[in-house]
């Protein structure tokens, strides 16, 4: 609802009340009129929903509640009370909007990611044209400042890429041809001429888009309980109201029914729901809008409260702890450097795409001289074998040293070099070393383990399809407490099966992934966590959090924010209810007035929502 159009009613209404109150009006008839006009202006709105609901058979809400103890009030002389409960009902309102409203921007702001307009080219002309009309395969330009429109794939120019809106991350990403657009981001300084690679229905900003529509409608287990108890709650406070308004002056002599009727009129005003029907979906809310600021999609209050009961994590291995791509792990030489070798082995594989030889020379880190290789040749299944610097240089398997008559050494054990790639060198028929080739930990991978298990979590496991050393040696690395290694995707849900019953009865189970072997397991998880920035479609489809990072760091975040919006929620149940009872009973002992009712119950809701706002500001920060 809009805000400034709440305000002007209810500036207007508190006026007339005031003068109502102050002025020296000695004619009953205005008096009575500037209070039904102040009542009607705040509480017009709350009476036609009362009615509204009346008509549709939800009679028992607090509309419903609100218009009977203004009304009553009116009807029992005390006017000023009447306009009173209106007023502060309205004034509530307004609080809620205003809550409301901040915690919907920080997750509708994901709604600006959709982009208006696409460039695309059409024999070397750019046209503007709609981003669901282009079609896989066709050529876009994204200019400086603009929205990249789809998924696409870099071939001409050189960027800077802001991802924030996607990722979190504040820093901006260099992009050159080869490198993968997603849609969403902001290209921040030069053009860049991109092959789309998705259609916009399946493009990351359309999946982000559908995924904060749907998050809401899946409710937590509080919100559930809150809408239960309000629905058998309200029909029994108006019956207790009943009560108390007929049965003391029937059964006992000399008690007056306009005062009964008054102590049931201020109960009626108290016993309002307002607080918890308001602020425990506001705190999931806010814990929702939190972790989007953060670059972690949550798709229902349901995952962002199981997640602060998860006992177990459970890791894919690659792509998750592991960054997924080969790298130098080690270098073993004889009698050189290993400089040396590397500088003679990356020049050796300098003209190869093959993913050894790009691992080599991002090791190497320089550019390559083609002058001093004066021969190359690629050897399909073997390797490489090329003339540097006039010297014969091999580079490759154990196959390829065999077949040319190379006496190789075991420079790795078994166990370890069958935890990548181990690549041998030589240098004119002489032996010349050995390059361990492996996927790398993520740097936060360890970071990781060791937060979750300060915060409470019982066990971290890791399943993974590679072999058993190389699930061993990342599990030791990392600390994982258990790791199961060689799965095939049916291996690794048997395995998260019985991973389920170790938890308690109210515990539950998380799994990290972000392939499509995955998938099963991230649907049949408690909590399934999508690595969303390279994790596959199926998975993220899977999932009920998306991680829009490739940091393992996030699952600490996402469950530390899970907590806390938890602590908030629960405070508001307690406080709410807790409150409430204490002045119900004053009400029905005829301590409390209709002014302490009004005050009790709007005061109780606008303390309730500025506790939501928290939640909001706490988890959106570190």
């Amino acid at each position: 609802m809009n805000l400034n159009r709440m305000l002007t009613p209810l500036i207007i209404s508190t006026a007339l009340f005031i003068t109502a109150l102050i002025a020296n009006i000695s004619n009953e008839y205005v008096l009575i009129a500037l209070f039904l006009t102040a009542g009607l202006i705040a509480g017009h709105r709350v009476i036609f929903k009362a009615l509204l609901s009346i008509k549709n058979g939800q009679i028992f809400n607090e509309n419903f509640l609100m218009s009977i103890a203004a009304i009553g009030a009116f009807l029992i002389g005390e006017y000023a009370e009447g306009v009173a409960v209106m007023l502060f009902y309205r004034i509530g309102e307004v609080f809620e909007t205003y809550a409301v409203n901040k915690s919907r921007r920080s997750i509708s702001s994901l709604m600006e990611l959709r982009p208006d307009h696409a460039n695309v080219m059409f024999d070397g002309e750019m046209r503007t044209t709609d981003p669901e009309d282009v079609e896989v395969g066709q050529l876009i330009a994204v200019k400086p400042g603009e929205r990249v429109p789809l998924d696409a794939r870099v071939v001409e120019g050189n960027s800077m890429i802001d991802t924030s809106a996607l990722t979190g991350e504040s820093i901006p990403k260099e992009i050159e041809p080869g490198d993968t657009l997603l849609s969403g981001s902001i290209n921040l300084n030069g053009i860049l001429i991109a092959e789309v690679t998705s259609r916009f229905e399946e493009s990351t900003v359309s999946k982000i888009l559908e995924m904060v529509e749907n998050s809401l409608s899946r409710k937590a287990q509080s919100e559930r309980f809150i809408t239960r108890f309000a629905r058998f709650y309200t029909p029994v406070v108006v019956a207790l109201a009943a009560l108390i308004s007929v049965v003391p002056p029937l059964l006992v002599s000399g008690q007056e029914f306009s005062d009964w009727i008054y102590r049931a009129l201020v109960f009626l005003v108290i016993s309002c729901p307002c607080a918890l029907v308001i602020s425990v979906p506001l705190g999931f809310f806010g814990g929702i809008g939190g972790a989007s600021r953060q670059g972690i999609l949550v798709k229902g209050g349901n995952s962002l409260e199981d997640l602060a009961l998860t006992e177990i994590v459970v890791f894919d291995k690659t792509g998750t702890l592991t960054k997924g791509v080969f790298s130098v792990s080690d270098i073993k030489t004889v009698e050189m450097s290993r400089e040396t070798l590397l500088e003679i082995a990356a020049h050796a594989e300098s003209f190869s795409d093959h993913p050894v030889s790009q691992s080599l020379l991002t090791a190497y880190g320089e550019e390559t001289d083609k002058e001093r290789i004066s021969e190359a040749e690629e050897l399909p299944g073997h390797g490489v074998r090329s003339v540097v610097d006039g010297k014969t240089v091999l580079v490759g398997n154990a196959k390829l040293m065999d077949r040319f008559g190379i006496t190789r050494q075991d420079m790795y054990p078994v166990n370890v070099a069958r935890t990548g790639v181990v690549i041998h060198v030589a240098i004119d028929g002489n032996y010349s070393g050995a390059v361990l080739i492996a996927d790398s930990l993520k740097e936060d991978a360890a970071e990781t383990i060791r937060t979750l298990k300060k915060s409470g979590v019982k066990r971290t496991v890791m399943l993974t399809g590679d072999v058993h050393e190389a699930g061993t040696a990342v599990a030791e690395k990392l600390g994982l407490d258990e790791v199961y290694s060689d799965l095939l995707p049916v291996d690794k849900v048997e395995i998260f099966e019985s991973l389920l019953s170790m938890a308690s009865k109210s515990g539950k189970v998380a799994f990290v992934g972000d392939g499509i072997n995955d998938a099963p397991v991230l649907a049949r998880a408690d909590i399934g966590i999508a690595m969303g920035g390279l994790g596959s479609d199926a998975a993220i489809e899977a999932s009920d959090i998306v991680i829009m990072t490739d940091e393992p760091k996030k699952v600490v975040d996402a469950i530390r924010i899970s907590k806390r919006t938890n602590r908030i929620v629960r405070q508001n149940i307690v406080f709410s209810i807790g409150i409430k009872g204490l002045i119900l009973i004053l009400a029905a002992a005829g301590v409390a007035s209709m002014w302490v009712g009004v005050f009790a119950d709007v005061g109780v809701t606008i303390l309730a929502i500025f506790n939501s706002m928290r939640a909001l500001k706490l988890l959106g920060n570190r």
